[in-house]
């Protein structure tokens, strides 16, 4: 008979796999890309909002090398820098998973984006976890922004899209204790 603590540690395991997609090619990212809807209406003070919030907000984003989706999520994030203005750097895996911890995301993937305001490091919000589409990654970041502001985070929650989970695929652990 499997005991309580075993069966939540079995629900996490099966959420975990259904939430994370790992790739390891760009045909495979593209596959799973292909499965997100794409936002494609946006309220009509978007554009202008985003620009004139740029000087207070910055994205920070976990990112390795050689991680095809986190080499995806910052060719978009650089296009949005350059379109609205936001500054965008690398995040510290640590960093990342001290995040993460906080607001209790159930797992720490790379990459993962977060908004934050330039004055308030301990106050973020996710925009990505995996890659995404430009335009979804844009209005999450719309979104943060508007909860770092007084929105209701409950009903900016609700408009976000569910989080990808496309991640790249870790190297593999070898089996052999000789290895290890």
């Amino acid at each position: 008979m499997q005991s309580m603590a075993d069966a939540l540690h079995t629900d996490r395991d099966l959420a975990r796999r259904a939430a994370i997609h790992p790739v390891s090619t760009a045909a495979d990212m593209r596959l799973w890309l292909a499965r997100v809807p794409a936002t494609r209406d946006f309220p009509a003070d978007f554009d202008v909002m985003l620009r004139g919030q740029a000087a207070l907000y910055t994205i920070e984003m976990s990112t390795s090398p050689g991680c095809l989706p986190c080499g995806d999520l910052w060719r978009k994030l650089s296009t949005f820098r350059a379109r609205y203005g936001w500054q965008v750097r690398a995040l510290g895996q640590e960093e990342a998973m001290l995040r993460s911890g906080r607001l209790g995301l159930p797992w720490v993937g790379n990459p993962v984006a977060w908004a934050r305001p330039l004055s308030d490091p301990n106050r973020m919000v996710p925009i990505a976890i995996g890659t995404d589409h430009g335009a979804n990654i844009a209005r999450n970041a719309w979104l943060a922004a508007r909860m770092l502001t007084g929105t209701r985070a409950a009903v900016g929650v609700r408009a976000m899209s569910k989080f990808t989970g496309i991640v790249g695929v870790r190297a593999p652990t070898s089996s052999s204790r000789k290895r290890r």
